[in-house]
């Protein structure tokens, strides 16, 4: 439940980098420019070349196996500036995935790229508005030596600069079924894919990927046909757990933003820090974040330790719902103890508050995560 010393100057290292190269003033560009890419490249480049990209994977496959919880630590920092790069959906999600269940030629074949910054990866899997990991209509048909791939999806992260695609896509059952879900992997310059762009509301970058006849070859299934939930639900758990470290660093940085302007704000010739009410209010904020640091240490803790799938999975869900529960409070706070000042764009903090809201939603909300929370504890 602690950090150690390499985890100590690792997370250091990170908050100057990211302080010095990836403000939130870098972010604001972006979205002002309507950016292309939706991320800096060369603030990605460094980010590769201080091996954040390669931090969870054992040497064998280009990584440096120094753990998820290095890995959370670096994206925790990057949460407190809102840098957006393809950290998350490349490695944190995609990843995970093909580590995880990918056939050993495969992961020697695309982790060392992935690492290198060479290859960008997303996950197809929504199809709607909300999440539903096995709500999946989009069909898989066997086709020669492999498939034909037809559906539309929405929410891909970081879509519209992936290399290739990990498409989830039911080769038998129907509905919201988990057995049939198969997980192939999709070349982006494929014939019949369309790659369509959405402009979120936390100017980080979204995509719907449409599919119509796509063929893909037989070698291009991770892990096996009709079995991809069981590899597809403990990826999703990781993914979770470093979305939950990145929104952690936000609902830190939001919270410390917000008493230096009560501290520095002056109403009636004081500070309105000094007011009692603001100061319950903060107090509130504070305890929630502690036990939010609580919960995602802990899952990753588990993720290193390696412990049973099913003990993740709860804390998966415990820390994605805590985290998300608490960086609602704190950003919304935020605002209101700014003022009117705080809804203009001119002042950053309104950033978390949309970025807030959509990390909520992805790969489930809070009530999602304490729904299923509830159910793997048997209620």
């Amino acid at each position: 439940m602690i950090l150690n010393e390499e985890q100590t100057m690792l997370k250091d290292t990170a908050k100057e980098f990211c302080v010095a190269n990836a403000p939130i003033s870098q972010l604001r560009r972006l979205r002002d420019e309507e950016d292309v890419l939706g991320f800096d490249d060369e603030t990605w480049k460094s980010m590769v070349e201080l091996g954040w990209a390669s931090i969870p994977w054992d040497e064998a496959h280009g990584g440096l196996a120094f753990g998820y919880k290095g890995l959370g630590v670096v994206t925790e920092e990057c949460g407190r500036t809102l840098v957006a790069s393809p950290l998350f959906s490349s490695v944190w999600v995609c990843g995970s995935i093909i580590n995880l269940g990918g056939r050993e030629d495969l992961k020697s074949e695309l982790l060392p790229q992935v690492a290198g910054g060479d290859l960008k990866l997303a996950l197809a899997l929504e199809e709607s508005h909300r999440h539903a990991p096995y709500g999946v209509n989009t069909v898989a048909e066997p086709h020669a030596d492999g498939y034909l791939v037809s559906g539309k999806k929405t929410f891909v992260l970081d879509g519209h600069i992936a290399d290739k695609l990990l498409v989830v896509a039911r080769t038998s059952g129907s509905g919201s079924e988990r057995e049939g879900l198969t997980l192939l992997l999709v070349d982006c310059e494929a014939e019949g894919l369309s790659v369509t762009r959405t402009i979120m509301a936390d100017s980080r970058n979204a995509a719907i990927v449409r599919l119509e006849n796509v063929k893909v070859s037989a070698r291009g299934v991770i892990g096996e046909e009709g079995k991809g939930a069981e590899i597809l639900d403990p990826a999703l758990d990781i993914a979770r757990i470093g979305l939950a470290a990145e929104m952690l660093g936000g609902a830190q940085e939001c919270f410390e933003r917000t008493i230096a302007y009560l501290k520095e704000r002056k109403q009636f010739g004081v500070a309105i820090g000094s007011f009692q009410a603001l100061k319950h209010r903060a107090a509130h904020m504070f305890c929630e974040i502690e036990l939010a640091k609580s919960c995602v240490l802990e899952a990753l803790t588990a993720l290193d330790e390696r412990r049973e799938v099913a003990e993740v999975a709860k804390l998966a869900s415990l820390a994605k719902a805590k985290v998300g529960e608490t960086y609602s409070l704190v950003s919304r706070e935020g605002i209101q103890m700014h003022g009117g000042i705080g809804m203009t764009d001119e002042f950053e903090i309104g950033f978390f508050i949309k970025r807030a809201a959509v990390a909520e939603q992805t790969f489930g909300d809070v009530n999602f995560h304490r729904d299923r929370y509830g159910i793997l504890e048997g209620y």
